[in-house]
């Protein structure tokens, strides 16, 4: 079942397979009750029109992207060389307390075809392919999404207090088409695939799998929500396994398209 969001005359519209959901009920609301509820409510709902409008980022305007970073080795490894306090990559990946920070609001992310965007003071700028945890406000992993976490390395390599500004920023979030519901058990081990092209020539091409993370799925959740209440329900990326080489830098026109198992998401670099 894959849930996605749509630009009406009316206003945004959830839809499950193709199909609108009620007016008025949102991920917000699905988020709010029990994983049982949530499927329960989805699968006894009659069917709805079909939903044929803009493909919108798959999250209510209010609900927050949190991110999880160095939870993969590669990602370690290419925070540890760009830094220059290189050891505090190597303490986290480590550490039984991952490095999680606020990614955006929902109104700030930016869908599938919407554009991504670099800083304007930024030299070394690069996609991030991310699994999207979806999870609920109880905890409860209910499905996954794909995601870009756009990021400035040469801001965060100059210090990892700049990392709020290397990380969010408008255009750097990007999220969709939509949100798969799955089995937690099903996410250890999807295939992650990232596809760069400038000028209609593919430049970059990168894959790993979910199962190479260094930590489990649900620990990133439950960090997050330990001391934190998510009423609505909250979007959990994941780090990345997949990190372009130090010549590559984002430029405007570049297509970016990251694939999550079912999922791919395509967007392209504003000028």
């Amino acid at each position: 079942m894959i849930l996605t969001r749509h630009q009406t005359r009316q206003g945004p519209r959830w839809a499950r397979d193709g199909l609108y959901l009620p007016q008025g009920l949102g991920l917000s609301c699905l988020l709010a009750v029990p994983k049982a509820s949530l499927l329960n409510l989805l699968e006894t709902l009659p069917p709805g029109a079909p939903a044929e409008g803009e493909v919108l980022p798959p999250i209510d305007p209010m609900q927050e992207v949190w991110a999880c970073g160095v939870t993969y080795q590669r990602s370690r490894d290419a925070r540890q060389s760009e830094s220059q306090v290189a050891d505090v990559y190597e303490r986290v990946y480590r550490a039984e307390r991952p490095e999680v920070f606020l990614k955006a609001i929902g109104w700030r992310a930016v869908g599938p075809a919407g554009p991504i965007r670099v800083r304007r003071d930024s030299r070394w700028s690069v996609p991030e392919p991310e699994m999207v945890l979806v999870a609920n406000s109880q905890g409860e992993i209910v499905g996954y999404s794909a995601g870009n976490d756009v990021s400035s390395r040469d801001i965060e390599g100059e210090n990892p207090l700049y990392i709020p500004q290397a990380k969010i920023y408008d255009g750097a979030c990007a999220l969709g088409p939509g949100i798969c519901l799955a089995d937690p058990a099903l996410l250890g081990d999807l295939p992650v695939h990232l596809l760069i092209q400038r000028g209609g020539q593919v430049i970059f091409e990168g894959r790993t799998r979910t199962s190479q993370m260094a930590r489990r799925l649900e620990v990133l959740v439950e960090c997050i929500l330990r001391e934190l209440t998510c009423p609505q329900g909250v979007l959990v990326m994941t780090g990345t396994g997949i990190v372009p080489p130090d010549g590559y830098t984002l430029t405007p026109g570049d297509v970016v398209r990251v694939e999550i198992g079912e999922l791919a998401l395509e967007n392209k670099v504003a000028g």
